[in-house]
């Protein structure tokens, strides 16, 4: 008990000195919101100091003055795991292919990438209110921009201004006791003694875009004594729907579509058992044979090419001719049974518009795999590997469905989805991830159990065997390097 006075004494001493400290930062607390009029915080400009991994600031320039309020996110360059595709480039051409490549890059980047793909800082402790997303306007056309205020403590005045790059900005009602200067310019300046009365006028300010252009952005610089915010105004073109009637049953709704080379034989039974269940529906046939041979019967559509033009070249020929809103995939060698119900595929479609391709399963064998890409840096391209059997998740709401990225050759697809993707024509033999490939972040694609149609047993035709299993490995992959801008791919 010898210890207690002397602990007591020290717990005192802590106890007092904590008090001591919570009361000058108190004090202090209290002297910075004075000094900001009871807003908030003093406003400090200093330089972003975040994850490096985000990359550089970049400048924008409004009147000559520039403001470095944007990051933009590099791509440091990707790790192969798979084929490195340079090397399948012939050596003696590599340079100039590489240069078009390069070339072409550069273009894509301008065509598909805008302003948005860059991260835009909000600085903190501002008293600016802005759209800080989803403002879009019709080119050359004036909108007013939303949600424009200033929340700010007393002033003797109170100056704004918002400055534009490829607009002009102006508001259709005057005050008297706000001061504007740049009505139809590209900087408009607001000065006033009441705020109310100045925040009447930027609620009403409009902004009108001076370079016609279907899909572009412009950057709004929206300043107040030492604050600066940026924000977007995404200018767009309106989209015309396109809409597919799909009319009263499912031989309106779907088309089948098929291509064949050389296979009447397999061909005659795929379309005599879709006949058994769909008597009526339209069946639209490719056929690049060497002889070709007629193939009649009701509603069925033969479109003949020049010989062996390939499988991609097919799929573009019956994609083109099909009118319904959706087409059934199906190879010329299966067959349909009890289990095969298109009804079942637009059941789901129907019910989750957002999916453009919904595949089944073929024989048992529910084919699908996963993707991942990573786009690497701009001068080698990026990596691209495809996993089996692996999927991105689960598809709300029918059971044993899933997110995946491809599927087997046996599906049901939205015509128009389908068509904006294409198929690649210089793929003319072995190629069915391609497509897939090429449509990774536009086409939603799903897998479903119980969606299922019958393959019929092989059978080997020597002069087929001979087109069909040609070693093009090498130039395909070498394709991938140009078309995709890819350094390497793993299958």
């Amino acid at each position: 008990m010898s210890f207690s006075r002397p602990f007591s004494i020290i717990m005192r001493w802590k106890l007092r000195s904590w008090l001591g400290l919570m009361t000058v930062v108190c004090f202090v607390t209290f002297t910075f919101w004075k000094m900001s009029d009871g807003n908030s915080l003093p406003y400090t400009r200093s330089p972003y100091k975040g994850n490096r991994t985000m990359g550089s600031s970049e400048i924008f320039t409004f009147q000559n003055r520039s403001i470095r309020l944007l990051l933009y996110q590099s791509h440091p360059s990707c790790v192969c795991e798979g084929t490195e595709l340079a090397s399948q480039v012939p050596t003696d051409s590599f340079q100039a292919v590489e240069k078009r490549r390069a070339k072409e890059y550069k273009q894509h980047q301008i065509r598909k990438k805008t302003t948005t793909d860059k991260i835009i800082l909000a600085l903190p402790n501002s008293p600016l209110q802005y759209p800080i997303h989803g403002f879009t306007v019709a080119p050359m056309k004036k909108s007013v921009i939303p949600g424009l205020a200033l929340h700010a403590g007393k002033r003797e005045q109170y100056k704004v201004s918002l400055s534009v790059q490829k607009g002009v900005l102006s508001v259709s009602n005057n005050l008297a006791e706000v001061n504007v200067e740049g009505q139809g310019q590209s900087k408009l300046t607001f000065s006033s003694t009441d705020l109310k009365n100045l925040n009447h006028l930027l609620s009403g300010v409009e902004y009108t875009s001076t370079v016609y252009h279907i899909n572009t952005l412009d950057m709004v610089l929206f300043s107040f004594e030492e604050y600066d915010a940026i924000f977007p105004i995404t200018i767009r073109r309106p989209v015309v729907p396109v809409l597919h009637d799909p009319g009263e049953d499912i031989n309106s709704m779907v088309t089948i579509a098929t291509k064949t080379f050389l296979r009447y034989g397999e061909l005659k039974v795929l379309i005599d058992s879709i006949r058994q269940f769909y008597p009526d529906i339209k069946i639209v046939i490719a056929d690049d044979s060497l002889k070709p041979e007629p193939v009649s019967g009701k509603n069925i559509e033969q479109y003949i090419m020049p010989p062996a033009q390939g499988w991609f070249a097919g799929r573009n020929l019956v994609i083109s001719q099909i009118t319904s809103k959706y087409f059934l995939w199906v190879d010329d060698d299966f067959i349909f049974h009890n289990y095969t119900r298109i009804e079942s595929f637009v059941e789901i479609m129907e019910a989750v518009p957002e999916l453009d391709v919904l595949g089944g399963d073929v024989g048992g064998n529910q084919f699908y795999f996963m993707l991942t890409y990573d786009e690497g840096d701009e001068v080698e391209g990026g990596c691209m590997r495809r996993f089996h059997q692996k999927v991105h998740g689960p598809l709300p709401s029918f059971d044993g469905c899933y997110l995946v990225d491809g599927v087997v050759n046996f599906f049901l697809a939205r015509t128009d989805a389908v068509r904006r993707v294409g198929f690649d024509p210089f793929l003319s033999r072995v190629a069915h991830t391609e497509f897939f490939i090429d449509g990774l972040g536009s086409l939603m694609v799903a897998t479903c159990r119980g969606l299922s149609v019958g393959h019929q047993r092989k059978k080997l035709l020597s002069k087929y065997t001979k087109y069909r299993f040609q070693n093009n490995e090498k130039a395909k992959l070498a394709h991938h390097y140009f078309k995709n801008h890819l350094k390497c791919i793993k299958y």
